[in-house]
């Protein structure tokens, strides 16, 4: 196992068990340890579930979550594509079953510190799709997770992702975060957890906060002014920081491939934004993140 003896930041979500790192890998989590950035590496399904536990076990300093995106419960082809990146990903998922023991044997490991990323996705729905019981599958087995974190006592790392206008919100009857919000209240995570890539109000901020919920913020609030009332009116001690690499690249590294040291680059954009120290940043959302995750 690798050692590092320091460090000063945590990427609190990272996806090194993807395919866009399939030739560097652990040339990219070398750097990244030796640079004073620790990673906890999210699975999308089991098979990047696995992977990011194997990936952990090598490395001190990097960390597991193991869950099933909700995209991944369908299966389906769809293009990512952020206008400003390089070029459009083509994601294919094959609509993965649910399999309890399997994610349980996972999820004990010593170096998983979170069940995720599981959550609810109504961004990718088409006018031909059956809303609801898509809406239900990803609810059904966002509660089999829950259920997992409450077994093993680890925090969970929730995915949610609304609507993309006001026509689709009529189409879909309710928000993603609403709908989540609703799921997080009546069915309580014992160990809580992070509001991954979170691009909601402040008033939808609030209402997670208040049910002990952290909010994960990355490279979309570098992306302009759009999330600066969001910064300013979070407070410190409820934000994680995050970069979703490979994806969500943060200003000034847009167009480039992701990676977790550019996370320097989301601390930096609230430092500015709170007029306070990058270091102050630094210092209390790895703080944050060292107490819900236990590292």
């Amino acid at each position: 196992m690798l050692h590092v003896s320091c460090f000063m930041i945590i990427d609190t979500h990272a996806h090194l068990n993807f395919s866009a790192y399939k030739n560097d890998a652990d040339e990219v989590i070398k750097k990244t340890l030796a640079g004073g950035v620790f990673v906890i590496n999210v699975g999308s399904q089991y098979s990047t579930s696995a992977r990011a536990v194997e990936y952990a076990k090598k490395y001190d300093g990097l960390y597991a979550a193991v869950g099933i995106h909700p995209l991944h419960l369908q299966a389906q082809k769809f293009s990512y594509h952020d206008p400003d990146e390089i070029e459009e990903v083509e994601i294919e998922t094959a609509g993965e079953v649910f399999q309890k023991e399997k994610y349980l044997e996972l999820a004990k490991n010593s170096k998983v510190v979170a069940i995720g990323e599981v959550g609810l996705d109504y961004h990718h729905f088409e006018f031909e799709d059956n809303i609801e019981d898509l809406k239900n599958k990803q609810k059904e087995i966002f509660l089999e997770f829950i259920k997992l974190a409450n077994v093993v006592e680890k925090p969970i790392m929730i995915h949610c992702w609304g609507v993309k206008s006001r026509q689709e919100l009529d189409h879909a009857r309710t928000d993603a975060y609403d709908d989540l919000y609703e799921i997080l209240e009546k069915n309580p995570v014992e160990k809580k957890g992070v509001i991954h890539s979170f691009v909601g109000s402040f008033k939808t901020a609030k209402k997670f906060i208040e049910l002990g919920y952290l909010i994960g913020l990355n490279g979309i609030v570098t992306y302009g002014i759009s999330y600066d009332k969001l910064i300013r009116e979070v407070d410190l001690k409820d934000i994680v920081l995050e970069t979703d690499c490979p994806y969500l690249t943060p200003v000034p590294k847009k167009g480039e491939r992701n990676e977790p040291m550019y996370v320097k680059y989301v601390a930096e954009k609230i430092a500015e934004v709170k007029g306070i120290s990058v270091e102050e940043v630094e210092k209390i959302t790895t703080k944050n993140a060292q107490e819900l995750f236990r590292i």
